[in-house]
């Protein structure tokens, strides 16, 4: 029995299987070690899904709480009823055209109320305030006549009430107020460059990948309208926490990645499809990162495309997001443009559709560092006289003591490489 144990035992150390005994450990000596500069995992991590910052429809993920100056949403009251929901655009838009009738109509109603027209409607000789008002109804149809202009000639205000003339005249300025507030609310609501932003594509994913003998990272843009974007830009953001070396925890912190500021790349002609490149150099967040260490990182690029829409000139931004697991070492995108007879078509089924292609796993920091070692190896070789080869000297055309003393020890070491050289062909067996 003791002999079974032990094989069992020695199966489960060559497959793998952690020991019974092992499992006893307590629990603090079971769970997973942490990566440190002395250790290594032995097993990695679950990596917990990161929550975005932006989602993918350019919506910021960000909610505002305990905002305790609430007052200053009514200082810009405009702005506030244009952002909005809709549900609630068009109930307070109808709320306040009934709220502001009613008023009115009550107006006129405790006017026709304090004349006794309620009561002498009916009489011979009585000029009422307003003719043919006899009830709260009555009056609130007069104010809905009144502010909008309707006019069916039923109920009209005669010329021997002066109150009434004035509040004639204070309901046609408010009335046209509202209007103008109202209707200018939900004609800027309508026209937001919001919904221009919706036909303004992002590829679903960010690709690693050479580029010139240069680590790249792309995306890809679209625009699905014939009217284009005009003075249209890009740029992108890091989004990552951070701890500063005295020890302050930054989360969310954003840090510029360049497309193209310094050469203009930024600035974009938006007519078809254009795959935005960001060149991994020295001053880009990640010059030092391998595919491994990208791997186990944290982060969300934000990219923001902003532009004016042809058709109205106003601003238009879209936005969107790759999280770090959305980012893919060693992929290219699939070409969308296609020369036909007379135009060039762009097939928008390809349009995030990728292919995996060679690309060293290694930091751009270390291909660089690479490369370079990589040119100076021909150079050197290139500066590396040839032995068998004749040399033959031109004579100076000045006089310089130390140049003819460099040409004689150039000479004497010509001499003894030929000399060695000879020497080595009349030794036997080398033929």
């Amino acid at each position: 029995m003791a002999g079974d144990s032990q094989v069992h035992m020695d199966h489960d150390m060559e497959i793998g299987v952690t020991p019974t005994a092992v499992k006893k450990l307590p629990k603090h000596m079971r769970e997973a070690q942490i990566s440190t500069e002395r250790t290594h995992l032995i097993a990695d991590p679950i990596k917990k899904p990161r929550q975005r910052y932006v989602q993918k429809d350019g919506k910021c993920n960000v909610h505002h709480g305990n905002v305790q100056e609430t007052y200053r949403y009514l200082s810009d009251l405009f702005t506030t009823l244009v952002d909005l929901r809709w549900r609630f655009s068009l109930f307070i838009f109808t709320l306040v055209y009934v709220v502001n009738w009613l008023f009115f109509g009550l107006l006129w109603y405790i006017i026709a109320l304090i004349r006794g027209d309620l009561w002498h409607s009916d009489e011979e000789g009585w000029t009422p305030c307003v003719e043919n008002l006899n009830s709260f109804v009555s009056a609130f149809l007069f104010s809905i006549e009144t502010e909008t202009t309707i006019g069916y000639g039923y109920r009209v205000i005669t010329e021997k009430c002066p109150e009434g003339i004035i509040l004639l005249l204070i309901q046609a300025i408010l009335g046209s107020i509202v209007n103008a507030m109202m209707v200018g609310c939900m004609f800027v609501k309508i026209s937001q460059p919001k919904n221009r932003a919706e036909t303004l594509m992002f590829s679903h994913k960010a690709v690693i990948s050479v580029r010139d003998n240069k680590l790249c990272l792309m995306f890809r843009v679209g625009d699905l309208r014939n009217s284009h974007i005009v003075e249209a830009s890009i740029r992108a953001k890091l989004i990552r926490s951070q701890q500063t070396k005295e020890g302050e925890f930054i989360p969310l912190n954003q840090t510029d990645i360049n497309i193209g500021f310094d050469t203009g790349d930024d600035r974009l002609f938006l007519v078809s499809p254009l795959i935005i490149s960001h060149e991994i150099n020295e001053k880009s967040p990640f010059w030092e990162l391998s595919q491994a260490q990208m791997d186990k990182e944290e982060f969300e690029i934000v990219v923001i495309l902003e532009g004016m829409v042809e058709a109205t000139g106003m601003t238009c931004q879209a936005r969107s997001s790759y999280l770090d697991k959305e980012v893919l070492w060693g992929w290219r995108f699939t070409p969308v443009l296609s020369l036909e007879k007379g135009f060039y078509e762009v097939d928008y089924n390809s349009f995030h559709d990728i292919y995996e292609t060679n690309t060293p796993s290694c930091s751009a920091k270390e291909l660089a560092a690479t490369l370079r070692e990589g040119q100076l190896l021909p150079t050197l070789s290139s500066l590396t006289p040839e032995p068998t080869k004749p040399y033959t000297l031109e004579p100076l055309s000045t006089h310089n003591p130390l140049t003819k003393e460099v040409d004689k020890g150039e000479e004497g070491e010509r001499g003894e490489i030929n000399g060695s050289a000879a020497a080595l062909e009349d030794q036997p067996g080398l033929d």
